[in-house]
């Protein structure tokens, strides 16, 4: 990257043609890594499901599975305080 690239960076194009010319450059450069990282996304969104069928090829229930993913995502503690405030409505609907 040569000196009047840096100088871009952050900036929007000038009227300058060489400015404009490297700041459509800069553009491009963006929107590839941004294709790219989608085409990530969807390669391992189909990893994870193939992972989820190969798991319920296997017995495993695949609801509760992922139900499991989603609480070793959250904090303990919002986790027990979710489960006792679910305890008292469960008390309060006759439900305990």
């Amino acid at each position: 990257m040569s000196d009047e690239d840096d100088d871009l960076i952050g900036r929007p194009p000038s009227a300058g043609h060489n400015s404009a010319a490297a700041a459509g450059e800069e553009l491009r450069q963006f929107v590839e890594r941004y294709v790219e990282l989608e085409a990530d996304k969807a390669a391992i969104a189909a990893d994870q499901k193939e992972i989820m069928a190969e798991m319920k090829g296997r017995g495993y229930d695949t609801k509760i599975v992922r139900r499991l993913i989603a609480e070793l995502k959250r904090e303990p503690d919002d986790i027990a305080e979710e489960e006792a405030i679910l305890e008292i409505y469960r008390a309060a609907m006759g439900r305990t």
